[in-house]
């Protein structure tokens, strides 16, 4: 890939065409520890900011995309305030992709476990390996919790099973009950979700941060509230050079060029 890059040992960012690829990178199953999670805080804020990103595709290295929290990184309980710290950054690190102004494809080339099927539950499109294992194991080490990320992919059912038991789930099974857009072979994996980026690149880089802001807003909302937010965000979109140039495209028969105004 041709690309303006920027590289750290754990988190790595390589853009190119429009579509940043962001590779966790901390084998042999990159672990979140609180290294990473800082390093994932800042790589998703400067895709937010890069106007030569407008969508973003996060996958893993190696065989694993993240097999959970690294329990060596756990607070020292006798340590005052540390349970608070270890919190507040796990959670800022499924919102820095949450909030990520340009949409964010994950691509799960293997296990997404606890706090790794949380990064993959913060993103807004799903791809994953047929092969690859989805699970919420907490209770097989003593622990609680992910309901709120599980909530915003699975059922109420298998939610609960998957907290009760450590219930693990395949990509292809995944598919099946329609949770993920697409599950393919390991090696076709990436060049799929590139190809699912380069659609959305191709769109009014506008356009698209109205969208993601608007689909973030409306799940938060009831449909006749969210209805009129999403009205008032299309008044202020056709208002922009670049709504003006889709519509005029649309109408010559020809690729639209947009210049984010």
């Amino acid at each position: 890939m041709s690309a303006a890059s920027m590289s750290g040992d754990i988190v790595t960012l390589e853009v190119a065409d429009h579509v940043a690829l962001v590779t966790l990178n901390r084998p042999p199953v990159n672990a979140l520890n609180r290294a990473m999670r800082d390093a994932i805080i800042e790589v998703f804020d400067a895709v937010s900011e890069r106007d030569d990103i407008r969508v973003a595709v996060l996958t893993g290295a190696g065989k694993a995309f993240c097999a959970g929290a690294d329990l060596k990184d756990r607070p020292d309980p006798g340590k005052t305030g540390a349970f608070h710290a270890h919190n507040r950054v796990t959670r800022e690190t499924g919102n820095a992709i949450r909030e990520c102004a340009k949409p964010v494809i994950a691509a799960v080339n293997g296990a997404a476990l606890g706090a790794g099927l949380g990064l993959m539950a913060a993103c807004d499109i799903y791809l994953a390996a047929e092969d690859a294992v989805f699970g919420m194991p907490e209770i097989d080490v003593g622990l609680a919790g992910g309901g709120a990320m599980l909530r915003t992919i699975f059922g109420r059912s298998a939610m609960r099973m998957m907290m009760y038991t450590g219930w693990r789930l395949t990509g292809a099974e995944l598919y099946r009950r329609g949770i993920i857009e697409k599950a393919t072979t390991r090696e076709d994996l990436l060049p799929e979700a590139m190809r699912y980026a380069a659609c959305i690149a191709d769109k009014s880089p506008l356009a698209i941060n109205y969208a993601k802001t608007s689909a973030n807003m409306v799940d938060l909302m009831p449909q006749r509230d969210a209805y009129r937010f999403e009205q008032n965000f299309t008044v202020a979109l056709s208002r922009t050079e670049d709504a003006k140039e889709a519509r005029t495209a649309f109408v010559e028969k020809r690729k639209p060029v947009f210049k984010g105004r």
